[in-house]
């Protein structure tokens, strides 16, 4: 999928909140001794003052200020995240009022699991591409939730990232295309009531993960005529640092021009918020000239597909802003397990 003019990323911006719980403190409660260590080692926690709201305020400000923009032609905002504080009030006003974009703006709040983020990201690449509006701001964060004593315990962090599409001209990473595959693949849900999602045990991993997020991979390098080595860094949706290490062999691409180090084993995995954090990543090093892989995936079943590439704009930048490494190292190590538990609101009285 291409949009009528061309587009691009005019500004982008991360957040991870500092706390952080290692997760060997939480396997000391819930697992046995001698039971396998977690794939990740610790994951950012929000803190009593911190939501999926304040969070994508955080993002949302670095990436308008790293742009060009005129906030006047900035006319949509979405934030896709499936932990949002009201079940019934959407997020995205919220955001929008706090960065001075209201009243004239289109804002909704995007769900499709882990990748409602980038979900955000086709539709700001679709209104900006159509001429319908000067900028659209796609937010992708969560604060991640997870049953005690679940798998997904080990995993689910807090965080993720914002970007601010325009048109071509403006931008610091140009969209040379993208597009979208989906089924109806039950690997990841909660229902109305639920406290806590549930996962499909043996369907998340080459049922759901993998085949959505290989074959949307696939379609996109055969429609570019491109292979893994024109790339100089690849983005993948980062559950757990195996999944994309495998699914980036499997394509082609080398160890050095993935990002998974870099993110998933220290801050978990951020649902919405965790391709686009690594995406953020990247452009916080990327150099003029290259080319950026990305694919999300969210559960239920689907992947998008991204390729980018980088303007002369990305040097001026990455001047202004706050890193994602310096998101990633501002850490503080909770206290124990208990303290966790009160942060997320998990012990309850009734």
């Amino acid at each position: 999928m291409r949009p009528q003019r061309a587009v691009g990323i005019a500004g982008y911006g991360a957040y991870v909140p500092r706390y952080r719980i290692k997760t060997e403190d939480i396997s000391s409660v819930w697992r046995s001794k001698g039971a396998r260590a977690p794939a990740v080692a610790e994951k950012s926690v929000c803190g009593l003052d911190e939501d999926v709201v304040t969070m994508a305020i955080e993002a949302g400000r670095t990436a308008l200020a790293r742009s060009k923009v005129d906030p006047e032609a900035i006319g949509a905002v979405w934030v896709g995240t499936e932990s949002k504080p009201y079940a019934v009030k959407p997020t995205a006003t919220l955001v929008a009022e706090a960065l001075g974009l209201t009243p004239h703006v289109v804002a909704a709040d995007m769900e499709f699991a882990c990748k409602a983020g980038s979900e955000a990201m086709q539709a700001a690449v679709a209104f900006v591409g159509s001429g319908m509006v000067g900028g659209a701001l796609a937010i992708g964060m969560d604060a991640a939730q997870s049953r005690p004593n679940d798998a997904l315990e080990y995993t689910a962090g807090c965080g993720g990232g914002a970007f601010l599409f325009a048109p071509a001209e403006q931008s610091l990473a140009t969209v040379e295309a993208s597009l979208s595959h989906v089924t109806d693949t039950p690997d990841f849900f909660r229902r109305e009531t639920a406290h806590y999602p549930q996962h499909g045990g043996r369907f998340t991993g080459e049922p759901a993960y993998f085949q959505h997020t290989l074959a949307a991979s696939r379609k996109l390098l055969a429609e570019l005529g491109a292979k893994a080595e024109d790339f100089a860094h690849a983005v993948f949706h980062q559950p757990v640092p195996k999944f994309p290490e495998r699914a980036g062999r499997e394509l082609g691409f080398k160890k050095a021009q993935l990002v998974t180090g870099l993110v998933a084993p220290r801050v978990g995995n951020t649902y919405a918020g965790s391709s686009l954090l690594g995406l953020a990543a990247v452009l916080d090093i990327a150099r003029p000239g290259e080319r950026i892989f990305f694919c999300s995936y969210g559960s239920g079943a689907g992947s998008d597909a991204f390729s980018f590439k980088v303007t002369e704009r990305i040097v001026e930048a990455q001047k202004t802003g706050v890193p994602v490494q310096v998101w990633l190292d501002r850490r503080k190590a909770l206290p124990g397990y208990g303290h966790y538990l009160r942060l997320r609101g998990k012990v309850r009285e009734s």
